[in-house]
């Protein structure tokens, strides 16, 4: 059995202490941490877990062989970099960390214990429709991908969202498991800014195309939208030499009433890719188990924080930003 401490008990915590009491096999949840006292008492009632107040007393507790990291994106830097010092398996929900330096930091840190131990929550590559995707791909079938089609709308965001947003919260997912879904790495990027829609605000410029080039000469372009207000609408076609894979939708009745043709469309994240969660933290647990990482890894967390800040600067420049890591993807992550 997996001794799993959770830290960071908000929303996405409980989420995740949840399903590892009540889904997940061959783990269980021993300790919980968080800064605010309350937030973590009930995360622990859900589990009966210890609490701890700090997360560093939480990752050396002898009774948590491997961490799940839930907290906020700027707080996760430090207590990956404790799990890796205490040679324990890490999860850590999206973004690695919210700088391309601290996400370095962290593939130096795992570099130099000789352990793969950091596993990032790009839940997409858990997800059944993608999987399809990349299966067929991966047939060569089809021939070499030349241009994918996407887009991320979301029903509507608080005011407290912003521009860069639509990169940090909303397309890394895209940066992440496009790269993954083709095999290839991304060399430019570009944004678009069309008309904003009248549901948007000052700070927020909404919908924005944004334009990727990898290295291997593939187009991308992904529509970001998240005051759509129909519903989260996720979408993923790649054109092909020999034809054009498209991802399904999920799977919902069709329904005629009232003169009418109707179908579901999911409202949110947590919904949509509820099943790639589970998968998702199923793997971790079995894989930390081995003392293996087959998920995204801290290189994948580094290379989609270069990716992002070359798309938020060229929401400012409006130009095409060149992508340019420190270094060369180490034998380690290959």
């Amino acid at each position: 059995m997996l001794k799993v401490g959770v830290i960071g008990c908000g929303g996405m915590g409980k989420d995740h202490i949840k399903r590892l009491t009540d889904k997940i096999q061959g783990a269980e949840v021993t300790a919980v941490s968080d800064v605010f006292e309350e937030g973590a008492k009930a995360a622990a009632a859900i589990c009966q877990a210890k609490v701890y107040h700090n997360s560093q007393e939480l990752i050396l507790d002898p009774e948590v062989d491997a961490v799940v990291i839930t907290s906020p994106g700027f707080a996760h830097a430090e207590s990956i970099l404790e799990a890796i010092k205490a040679g324990k398996p890490v999860f850590s929900e999206k973004p690695l960390a919210t700088t391309a330096d601290d996400c370095l930091r962290i593939v130096k840190a795992e570099l130099e214990s000789g352990k793969h131990l950091v596993q990032v929550g790009f839940m997409r590559r858990y997800d059944k429709g993608y999987n399809q995707v990349k299966e067929a791909l991966d047939s060569g079938e089809y021939g070499a991908p030349l241009m994918l089609h996407c887009t991320h709308r979301n029903r509507e965001v608080g005011t407290n969202y912003t521009t860069p947003m639509a990169v940090h919260d909303t397309a890394i997912h895209e940066i992440d498991v496009l790269h993954w879904l083709i095999d290839d790495e991304y060399e430019s990027a570009q944004v678009i800014m069309p008309g904003c829609t009248k549901y948007s605000h000052s700070k927020l410029k909404d919908p924005q195309i944004m334009l990727l080039r990898t290295k291997k000469g593939i187009c991308i372009d992904v529509e970001v939208f998240v005051n759509c207000k129909f519903g989260y609408d996720i979408n993923c076609e790649v054109v092909c030499e020999d034809g054009v894979v498209k991802m399904p939708a999920p799977a919902y009745p069709v329904i005629r009433r009232n003169a009418a043709l109707s179908t579901t469309i999911d409202t949110d994240c947590f919904v949509r890719f509820r099943d790639s969660y589970d998968t998702e933290i199923q793997n971790w647990v079995e894989n930390a188990k081995k003392g293996v990482v087959t998920g995204p890894t801290a290189w994948d967390g580094y290379l989609a924080a270069v990716t992002a800040d070359a798309l938020v600067k060229a929401q400012e420049t409006g130009n095409v930003e060149l992508i340019k890591t420190d270094m060369e993807k180490p034998e380690f992550y290959q």
